[in-house]
């Protein structure tokens, strides 16, 4: 068993620093990347495991390049 968190959780919890270093709500994030709430934290939380094209809309939303999305896992 690796010792450190799957892949999606990883994604997941760079996607919330992103979103909170930018002040905006799970809420309001979503509203605006055009997905439900729940979709986003199951995102969030490494529960679903997005498409290449809801990635694509979660970097443009966050302002930032998918390389930058990616930084550090």
């Amino acid at each position: 068993m690796p010792d450190h968190p799957a892949l999606r959780i990883r994604f997941g919890r760079r996607v919330r620093e992103l979103r909170l270093d930018k002040g905006v709500t799970q809420e309001a994030f979503a509203d605006h990347c055009g997905f439900a709430r729940t979709y986003m934290s199951r995102i969030e939380t490494g529960g679903a495991n997005p498409s290449l094209d809801a990635i694509k809309v979660l970097a443009d939303a966050l302002s930032i390049t998918l390389s930058e999305l990616f930084e550090g896992l």
